[in-house]
């Protein structure tokens, strides 16, 4: 089974050491004292003075600049004021997920929720303050309908949902499509 994301950064912290010659302690004082003020800058750094490959780079980087926040606290913020209303409508879609299969994994990201498999199939996203869109990857399915092409490289079709209601069996079989694919 796939790890999570915090897994990773679990097993890339435990492994920092011997794998890069140095601590994290180290690598964020290094990081801290290089007068870079921008995660690019610090990985850009980092990759190019000091050898470190990009993924230990990125995670040196968002530890010297701030612990990242929380999936809840990412989460609560891409649905606060007048977003809260379009919640519903996210737990109904994760809801839907869960209920495909025990693989599925949900992964909170600053301005969506990636739902994945082996890989993502789907990305729950507030688009605007009234509506959420729910990205596809629904391969070989024609933009038809609801289903409009998505402009984000990792789903190919987009839904628009402005109400709980539109999270209908139509939808679900999309959703549980893209899942299938997705193995």
């Amino acid at each position: 089974m796939a790890k999570s994301p915090e897994q990773i950064v679990q097993q890339m912290l435990a492994n920092m050491q011997a794998k890069t010659g140095r601590s994290l302690e180290q690598w964020l004082q290094l990081a801290r004292g290089s007068g870079g003020s921008k995660h690019g800058e610090i990985v850009g750094l980092l990759k190019r003075e000091h050898g470190l490959g990009h993924a230990y780079a990125n995670l040196v980087a968002q530890r010297a600049l701030g612990a990242p926040a929380s999936a809840e606290q990412l989460l609560r913020a891409q649905y606060q004021g007048v977003r809260a209303a379009l919640k519903p409508i996210h737990d109904s879609l994760v809801a839907a997920a869960k209920r495909l299969g025990a693989d599925v994994e949900v992964s909170v990201k600053k301005t969506g929720v990636s739902l994945r498999r082996a890989r993502q199939f789907a990305l729950i996203q507030p688009a605007t303050n009234t509506r959420i869109d729910l990205g596809l990857k629904l391969d070989g399915v024609p933009f038809a309908g609801r289903l409009d092409r998505w402009p984000n490289t990792m789903c190919s079709h987009r839904v628009r949902l402005a109400t709980k209601a539109e999270v209908d069996r139509q939808l679900l079989g999309w959703l549980a499509k893209a899942y299938a694919d997705a193995n």
